[in-house]
């Protein structure tokens, strides 16, 4: 059976302050224990974090990484200095470092390669925009992030990666592709993978859901066969609701 999942992605919000209370309360929640629980906070958390959840199971994840061990490369991360904090998890790919850094798929292929050779689990984010789905390009930009970003891996590689499917219209923007909508790129990702790699490996990847996610939909769309859980943004800032998305399986 595929690992249901909640990532909440904190992306440049709290101070250390704000960012230890939050995960206090999250720690204290009545979470889901059949629910992976994963929160990705900004960088400045991870050295406490790493402390306050070595007796749980919540795991760490990175918003980014560079795709080289080390070097000359001012302002960025590298995947051991994460491994060394505790961090299990790299989102990459989102739709944001697309959008603003100008990352495309062969350039996060390689931060995917790195990842998994440190021995972490990519959440490998792929969607389209308004204007691609508007357009009936939605199969195809979903096809080409996919093959670009993940094929180059085996397939004991591709089964250490999570997938998260994120309608770019649908972040922070109050909208939601409505289940049926989800669970039609979920089913073309699984479809996708096993023309490569086949059905078994295809099946056992889990994929999430991120677009606005919130308490009042999370079941439906959670309910879905192919939708194994949800990368969360602006809900996953507040304990009650992570919560509540956690139960939502």
């Amino acid at each position: 059976m595929r690992q249901k999942i909640v990532a909440g992605n904190w992306k440049m919000n709290l101070d250390i302050d704000s960012g230890k209370e939050l995960l206090i309360q999250i720690i204290d929640a009545d979470l889901n224990s059949d629910c992976l629980t994963i929160v990705a906070p900004p960088y400045i958390h991870f050295h406490n974090f790493k402390r306050m959840l070595s007796h749980t199971n919540i795991a760490l994840a990175a918003q980014n990484c560079h795709a080289q061990e080390s070097g000359a490369y001012t302002g960025e991360i590298s995947v051991k200095m994460l491994k060394s904090v505790g961090v299990e998890y790299v989102i990459l790919g989102h739709s944001e470092r697309r959008e603003y850094f100008n990352e495309d798929s062969l350039a996060i292929s390689f931060k995917v390669n790195t990842v998994i050779k440190e021995g972490l689990r990519p959440i490998y984010c792929c969607g389209e925009t308004l204007a691609e789905r508007k357009e009936g390009e939605h199969f195809e930009t979903i096809s080409t992030q996919i093959k670009q970003g993940l094929f180059q891996l085996n397939e004991m590689e591709l089964l250490n990666c999570v997938i998260a499917y994120e309608p770019v219209w649908a972040i922070g923007t109050g909208e939601t592709a409505s289940p049926e909508q989800a669970q039609e790129i979920h089913a073309f990702i699984r479809k996708t993978i096993a023309e490569e790699f086949g059905e078994i490996v295809a099946n056992s990847i889990s994929i999430l859901y991120g677009g606005s996610v919130k308490p009042g939909n999370a079941k439906e769309l959670f309910n879905c066969p192919d939708i194994d859980g949800g990368l969360i943004g602006g809900a996953a800032l507040d304990v009650t609701s992570f919560t509540a998305l956690t139960n939502s399986f």
